[in-house]
């Protein structure tokens, strides 16, 4: 059965959710990663293998929710809760376009006070002293948030920050697309149907965003599969997500520790199975970030097409004790070594011309040594 699940999705038909699971529930890890690299390969035929460059920056770790599985947040009233400075973020920016970047990556947890106009100043200041740059900000459990905050209808509030400056939604916040799961481990935070909803009326706008999947915590093989067919039922509806990225729990430092962590294999198999399952999704992104250089370029051959980012800085992860930091040079020779020819892209999964992605090659050639060139 096994054999023909899988020659049914290289061959461009779609899946049902039971024939995900059973490729979940699989344990030929070797043939799910040639059906998956199989798949990828005929939708990206080209030399090519892409990654980016942008920054983590996370103005503030104060929230409302109660998040289980994450070590980075803080409470409204406990120690070690921070509001990024406006110069210090904007130094952030600064110094992710010497190294290359034309894009920041913008996150926070859910702040109880700011109103929907310190995220509008936010955006212009930005854009104000960088307009190349692409800010791709604001998952949807902030965005929902804001709805509450300021009470107004989602799509206000995305006209608004769009009109200030947003570029992109990052898919961040979703862990599993399944209630069970969520309210098991969160409090406070959007439900899925409202989670869909953000992304759903963003693109109805004619946004871009991308999806994630985080898992290996409490969700059943089967939830992971329902996860991934609201995805796909999403991306029927919209066509709006350009990528999608998945990546295993970090339980270090949290309130989880106890469920333990999940290894390589079973991050392989579940993106492979991702890439077979969601058959109108472009992009698949390897998570380097959370596996590590050889795993993350193993992730070229299970299905992804993408190394993902340089992430001059990350600390939600980090702070659940996962530090893995690549330079741009390993990067491009993970790809390299494979046989590709490594190419800088967009959040949009535009290339970049050859003069920028030069001007980054020999940015971050010098990068922690205090000698960035500047642009001309």
């Amino acid at each position: 059965m096994l054999a023909r699940i899988l020659d049914k999705a290289v061959s461009g038909e779609r899946l049902t959710r039971e024939e995900g699971l059973a490729l979940l529930q699989s344990h030929d890890l070797t043939a799910l990663g040639r059906a998956a690299d199989a798949v990828s390969r005929r939708l990206h035929p080209e030399e090519y293998r892409t990654y980016n460059i942008d920054r983590n920056i996370n103005y503030t770790n104060v929230c409302t929710a109660v998040c289980d599985f994450c070590a980075f947040y803080r409470g409204p009233n406990e120690e070690g809760g921070y509001v990024l400075p406006r110069d210090v973020l904007l130094k952030k920016v600064e110094e992710t376009v010497a190294l290359g970047g034309e894009q920041i990556l913008m996150q926070g947890g859910l702040h109880p006070k700011f109103k929907l106009d310190w995220y509008e100043e936010l955006l212009q200041d930005i854009k104000s002293r960088f307009p190349q740059v692409n800010i791709h900000g604001f998952s949807p459990p902030e965005l929902h948030h804001f709805t509450k905050v300021n009470n107004l209808p989602i799509r206000t509030v995305l006209e608004r920050l769009k009109a200030a400056g947003l570029g992109s939604i990052p898919g961040g916040g979703a862990e599993i697309l399944v209630d069970r799961v969520r309210n098991a481990m969160t409090r406070g935070k959007v439900n899925t149907n409202d989670w869909l909803n953000v992304m759903r009326t963003w693109h109805e706008m004619g946004g871009r965003s991308s999806a994630t999947m985080m898992f290996g915590h409490i969700e059943t093989l089967a939830e992971r599969i329902e996860h991934l067919d609201r995805l796909r039922q999403a991306q029927d509806e919209t066509g709006g997500y350009t990528a999608y990225i998945c990546w295993t729990f970090q339980p270090d430092n949290t309130d989880m520790a106890d469920v333990g962590k999940i290894g390589p294999y079973e991050y392989l198999k579940t993106q492979a199975v991702s890439r077979l399952y969601l058959d109108n999704f472009a992009n698949i992104q390897s998570s380097w970030v959370t596996q590590g250089l050889k795993i993350g370029q193993l992730a070229l051959l299970f299905g992804a097409n993408d190394m993902g980012s340089l992430m001059i800085e990350e600390n939600v992860v980090a702070e659940a004790g996962t530090v893995h930091f690549l330079t741009l040079k390993q990067i491009r020779d993970a790809i390299s070594e494979l046989g590709f020819v490594p190419r800088q892209r967009n959040v949009f999964y535009q290339l970049a011309d050859s003069q920028r992605e030069q001007f980054a090659i020999e940015a971050n050639k010098n990068f922690g040594k205090n000698t960035l060139p500047v642009l001309a």
